[in-house]
């Protein structure tokens, strides 16, 4: 999708549960080579999504933007959970905003607003990137509304992302016990993976789940995925936490 529409190549990097570090970053530039893209931007993920939403150390990230800077490259946020990251490791918007270049934000997941991701940039970026946007067919009309609900979520949803992050890790305590549970990516935030061996695949163990209206997802055949938000209330969780219970092994 992105060579197609933009003309763009990208260098994907494994690094620990999505997270990568400036070295690799460094090791990964192109040399100016007319065989090859120059690199231009540099994009990462916080919280991760398939590292079961770790969470960068802020360090980090300002070592990668030496990088950038040292070569010339835009940094970009894809921070659709960001307001995760900064709840929890107690970080501020602030200091995000001053590191990048241009960020992403969501305002529903975990916030619960209806719809409405945001791009955040300088006024040249911005700029620019309505220009792209329209290229592309987007745009939309009497936002308002939705920006109303954008709002609220900002000032009422986000301390109570805590909550979210409690019930990730509860749900991981009682998963620790089951034998068909042999592996986990300890939860920082709101969402859950862990593998599934033994006495359920990934599709029936969620078909299990099904049966008393909880529902997850099977991200492979052997791995689930959870994701706790506003709408999953505490005594959702008390059942969850009671069907695990009962689930043999």
């Amino acid at each position: 999708g992105i060579a197609f529409n933009s003309g763009s190549q990208v260098k994907a990097l494994e690094g620990d549960r999505g997270r990568i570090t400036a070295s690799m970053v460094e090791k990964a530039i192109n040399p100016d080579d007319i065989h090859k893209a120059r690199t231009r931007v540099v994009s990462i993920e916080n919280t991760t999504n398939r590292g079961g939403g770790a969470c960068y150390d802020f360090n980090e990230l300002k070592k990668i933007k030496s990088v950038c800077s040292n070569h010339g490259l835009a940094f970009h946020l894809d921070g659709a959970r960001l307001w995760n990251a900064l709840m929890a490791r107690q970080e501020t918007a602030k200091d995000y905003g001053n590191l990048f270049d241009t960020i992403s934000v969501c305002l529903s997941k975990g916030l619960g607003a209806p719809v409405g991701s945001l791009l955040l940039g300088s006024k040249e970026h911005i700029r620019e990137a309505r220009r792209v946007r329209k290229k592309f067919g987007g745009g939309m009309r009497q936002a308002g509304f939705l920006a109303a609900a954008g709002l609220y979520a900002l000032q009422n949803h986000i301390d109570r992302l805590a909550e979210d992050h409690h019930h990730a890790k509860i749900t991981a305590d009682a998963l620790r016990h089951k034998s068909w549970v042999p592996d986990l990516m300890e939860p920082e935030t709101n969402i859950l993976i862990f593998t599934v061996d033994g006495a359920f695949t990934a599709p029936e163990l969620c078909d299990e789940f099904a049966k008393h209206d909880i529902r997850c997802m099977a991200i492979s055949p052997t791995q689930i995925r959870m994701v706790f938000h506003l709408d999953v209330t505490p005594a959702m969780v008390e059942k969850l936490l009671n069907v695990i219970y009962h689930l043999p092994g």
